[in-house]
């Protein structure tokens, strides 16, 4: 039930208070209630406007003290300009993303078909005792309907009865269905996949979590700056508070990173780059970056 301003809905048998929309004006307000420093209100309007109250709020929170007040000198532009560094770090981050993605796609693909053949991967003796052949299937099935005008799936759909070859249809598996794949091998096949990619079998089950999450954050324009990251990597030497921050996450891109003079020469150019156009604004600890980050980012 809609209620006036300041009223209280009620539901059934529950009594809950909903927040009320608000004007620009009325946003604009609130923040300078809670001490943040406005210099221009029809800029902050603007951005308010393009942005999202909601969604900017987030990035007060390192400010944000007990009594819902901001810590004292807290300035609007500066927040608006670590939304700008967070907005461009996920452009790059998920740029990698995307090279590691086709990466692990080609070297499964090829691994698994040259072994088991190429429409090996529906038969449940290419895997492991957990894997869920019914669900991995409907996954199958949801993503050729999703993506059933595209060419290469009408032509499979139309030419070949449906039936696509593994390097085929590996072309519409997410990252998800790409981590659950490899979670899913034999183990001896895990090891064989893993010293491909030089590393630890167990190592990679958790990076590729890690990744899958980094991925759907940057996907869905979540906030990478001042985040608790739900999975944290295995195999890495850093603190707890580190692996659960976004220097866990970014060690993880750069361990499944494919190419030594990419990741150098372009990746962690724009990773430096962008850090010094906003050294001012940024704070390593709310990024869990250690001080030689550079050192240690480099392959």
């Amino acid at each position: 039930m809609m209620c006036p301003r300041g009223d209280i809905l009620y539901i059934g048998d529950f009594m809950n208070r909903i927040k009320l929309p608000a004007t620009y004006q009325e946003q604009i307000d609130i923040l300078k209630q809670r001490g943040c420093i406005i210099e221009n209100e029809k800029e902050c309007e603007r951005i308010l406007a393009n942005i999202g109250y909601y969604r900017l709020s987030a990035y007060f929170l390192p400010y944000k003290q007990n009594n819902e007040r901001y810590i004292t000198g807290t300035k609007f532009k500066s927040i608006y300009q670590i939304y700008e560094f967070d907005r461009k770090l996920r452009s790059v981050v998920f740029g990698a993303i995307e090279i590691i993605e086709i990466n692990l796609r080609s070297i499964f693909s090829y691994y698994h078909s040259m072994k088991y053949g190429s429409l090996g991967y529906l038969e449940p003796g290419s895997f492991n005792n957990k894997h869920n052949v019914g669900r991995f299937k409907t996954n199958l099935e949801r993503e050729i309907n999703n993506n059933k005008k595209v060419l290469f799936v009408k032509h499979h759909i139309n030419k070949y009865n449906g039936n696509f070859p593994l390097w085929v249809i590996i072309e519409l598996f997410t990252f998800g269905m790409l981590s659950y794949f490899y979670n899913d091998l034999k183990t001896a096949d895990k090891k064989s996949v893993a010293a491909l990619l030089d590393a630890n079998y167990h190592n990679l089950v958790s990076w590729m979590r890690c990744c899958t999450d980094l991925r759907n954050i940057c996907a869905h324009y979540g906030r990478l700056y001042y985040r608790i990251y739900s999975a944290a990597p295995s195999g890495l030497n850093m603190t707890e508070r580190e692996s659960r921050g976004f220097w866990g996450a970014i060690m993880v891109v750069k361990s499944l990173f494919p190419s030594k003079e990419i990741w150098n020469n372009e990746f962690l150019t724009e990773i430096e780059a962008l850090f010094s156009e906003y050294n001012e604004e940024i704070d390593l600890k709310h990024l869990a970056f250690p001080e030689d980050w550079r050192t240690l980012l480099k392959k």
